[in-house]
């Protein structure tokens, strides 16, 4: 008998450690959405809800959001792609604007376990930062100023909110630097690129750059695998193509 609920109880340990070991698929996409307003100039909310929707990512950066503006007519359009996709979302305001406020979100299927938003600094406009806790990792969010000392700012606040997490993080937005960039070479010390950042992103309708990314946190990377890394050929939806990773996650 002891023998046998010695057996029981390798079993049950054996179990419990190959769980453990085992990895989690994540999708992420980064999506800059020029407000909903595709380069046909018209406002189509549904169109890139069917962007998301068709690449079906469990975490999603997004910039350039209305909420509640007179330019907008008063709608709060994280809620609308939230509806749209069946997401949980965030909202960051970054500046006041027209009645209402601009800024980013984070649209997730998993609901965070926690959350915080993080000023960011942007000369010609305010930016921020959105840092999510999820069960098995952080993601942040961001859309970074156009000016590259702002860029470079920047950097050292998201270091300085991402010590001492002991989890994989992420980081995912329209960073508003080419690859090449000092503050692209300043970010490399902490996180690695995971999309292809010779394939461009920008302008839509024929890229000639690429100012959005995905990146993971230097110091985890032995568990994380990319399996699939690309740009979504979306010309038209908005002024950005939306960038997409999926990886295992150990």
């Amino acid at each position: 008998m002891k023998s046998m609920k010695s057996m029981l109880a390798a079993g049950v340990l054996l179990a419990s450690l190959c769980a453990c070991k085992q990895a989690k698929e994540v999708t992420i996409m980064s999506y800059n959405v020029h407000n909903c307003i595709g380069l046909d100039k018209v406002r189509d909310y549904e169109r890139i809800a069917r962007v998301i929707n068709e690449a079906a990512p469990d975490v999603v950066a997004v910039q350039e959001l209305d909420s509640a503006t007179e330019r907008n007519g008063g709608v709060y359009a994280l809620a609308e792609l939230e509806k749209l996709t069946g997401m949980n979302g965030i909202f960051a305001s970054a500046i006041s604007f027209q009645g209402g406020s601009y800024g980013i979100g984070l649209l997730s299927k998993e609901q965070p376990l926690k959350y915080k938003i993080v000023p960011m600094p942007g000369r010609e406009e305010e930016r921020a930062l959105i840092v999510a806790e999820f069960r098995d990792y952080v993601f942040c969010a961001t859309h970074q100023s156009l000016t590259p000392d702002d860029q470079l700012a920047s950097v050292a606040l998201i270091e300085k909110e991402l010590a001492g997490i002991d989890k994989p993080v992420f980081l995912a937005g329209d960073m508003n630097s080419t690859p090449s960039s000092q503050p692209q070479q300043l970010l490399a010390r902490t996180f690695v690129s995971l999309n292809d950042t010779a394939a461009f992103t920008f302008p839509a309708d024929l890229p000639d750059r690429c100012i959005d990314y995905i990146y993971a946190d230097r110091q985890r990377m032995e568990r994380v695998e990319v399996k699939e890394r690309r740009v979504l050929n979306e010309p038209q939806a908005s002024d950005h193509r939306p960038v997409l990773v999926k990886l295992l996650l150990e």
